[in-house]
C-alpha cells in the first residue's frame, strides 16, 4: 500500500464478498491511503455549486502536469466552487464509481500545499458515498474522465470547524484542489490487458471479453492440480502487485469439481476492494506480482483455499477456480 496521507481521517471502503477473506479471518474494513478522507458526515446537505472565484493555475496547466496554483486574492465563496479547466472526452462519472486521479491540494489564503499524488502516484476510492470530503464528492460526480477540475472547498465541505491540524488546516480554511481525472471504474469494467494464449488442455479456460460481463469458465474433466496455478489470460502493462497492496478487483470463482460457480462481484453487483495479505493463501502467493489492468485464472488447491473447512456453497477440500481482473491498486 502506498503511504499513507496526511489527510487521512476515517477508514477506507471495504467491500467484502463471500468465499474470498483469508482462511482464519475476515476483515470488514481496511485502511487505504486517502488523500481526502471524510471528516464530515455523510448527510451533509448538498450546497450550490457555484462557477468560481477560483485561484489561477499559474504553471503546469496541462492534464497530466503538476500544477502550481497562484494565491486566492479575493473572498473565496461561502458555496462549493467547481471549475472544469480541461473537459474531458471519457466516460462519466457516477456515485458509486471509483475515480483514479492525481491531485493537488493548498490552502486559499497562504497557497501552501498540504498534499498532492504527484510525485508518489494516483489515488483511487469510491465517490459519492461519503468516503472522500463532501466536496470531491459533489464536486467530482458528473464530470469526465481526463478532465481537469478545480474546486474550492469551503470547511462545511472540507474538515469542518475543526480542521486538520496535522495537515495544517485550520477549521476557517478554503480548499483549493486541482484533480486530473485519470480513469473511473464500475461494475461494468473490465481488464484491459493483451490476450495470451490458453494451451494447456489440462487447464481452465477464461474468456477475454473485455465488455464488463462475466468472463467464461470452462474447467476440464481431469484431475486438479495439487500446486497453485496462477497465469495471465489477459497481460496489462499497469504496476506489478505488491504483497502489501489493496486491490480493486472484478472476480468469479467456480469449483473445479462440477464447475458451479459460487461467488462472483458480476452477480453481487458490487467490485471488490481487499487488502491482499487478509485473503486466502491462494491469492496472495497468485496475484503478487501480476500487473495491474490483468485478468487472472488462479487454480488455488483446498491448502491455500480453505482446507477440511466448507465454506457456504464450497465443499470441504475443494479446488477453487478464479478468474480476477485487477483494475487498479488502492
Amino acid at each position: 500500500m502506498r503511504r499513507r496521507s496526511v489527510l487521512l481521517a476515517v477508514p477506507a471502503l471495504m467491500l467484502t464478498a463471500a468465499g474470498c477473506g483469508s482462511d482464519d479471518k475476515k476483515s470488514d474494513s481496511a485502511s487505504s491511503s486517502s488523500p481526502s478522507a471524510s471528516a464530515t458526515p455523510s448527510a451533509t446537505p448538498k450546497p450550490s455549486i457555484v462557477s468560481g472565484p477560483v485561484p489561477d493555475i499559474t504553471a503546469g496547466t496541462k492534464f497530466g502536469e503538476k500544477p502550481t496554483v497562484a494565491k486566492g486574492t479575493v473572498t473565496p465563496s461561502k458555496d462549493l466552487a467547481v471549475k472544469t479547466v480541461i473537459q474531458g472526452d471519457g466516460p462519466v462519472i457516477a456515485a458509486g464509481d471509483y475515480i483514479e486521479v492525481n491531485y493537488l491540494g493548498q490552502i486559499w489564503d497562504t497557497a501552501k500545499v498540504f498534499d498532492t499524488s504527484w510525485g508518489r502516484g494516483p489515488y483511487t476510492n469510491v465517490i459519492g458515498q461519503g468516503k472522500v470530503i463532501p466536496g470531491w464528492d459533489q464536486g467530482l460526480v458528473g464530470q469526465k474522465v481526463k478532465s481537469r477540475v478545480e474546486l474550492a472547498i469551503p470547511p462545511s465541505l472540507g474538515y469542518g470547524t475543526s480542521g486538520n491540524a496535522q495537515a495544517g488546516i485550520k477549521g476557517t480554511d478554503t480548499l483549493v484542489f486541482v484533480v486530473d481525472v485519470l480513469n473511473r471504474y464500475n461494475i461494468k469494467s473490465s481488464a484491459n490487458g493483451k490476450a495470451v494464449p490458453q494451451t494447456d488442455a489440462n487447464l481452465p479456460k477464461v474468456g477475454t471479453n473485455t465488455d464488463g460481463a462475466a468472463p467464461s469458465v470452462t474447467v476440464p474433466k481431469v484431475k486438479a492440480p495439487t500446486k497453485l496455478v496462477s497465469s495471465y489470460v489477459l497481460e496489462g502493462d499497469g504496476a506489478a502487485v505488491k504483497a502489501t497492496d489493496t486491490l480493486l478487483l472484478q472476480y468469479k470463482g467456480v469449483l473445479w469439481d462440477g464447475g458451479k460457480e459460487f461467488d462472483s462481484t458480476y452477480k453481487n453487483g458490487q467490485l471488490a476492494a481487499f487488502p491482499l495479505a487478509q485473503l486466502i493463501k491462494g491469492w496472495q502467493e497468485g496475484l503478487a506480482g501480476k500487473k495491474v489492468g490483468s485478468r487472472v485464472m488462479l487454480v488455488t488447491p483446498p491448502d491455500l483455499a480453505y482446507g477440511s473447512q466448507a465454506q457456504g456453497g464450497i465443499p470441504a477440500n475443494s479446488t477453487l477456480v478464479f478468474t480476477l481482473d485487477i483494475l487498479a491498486i488502492l
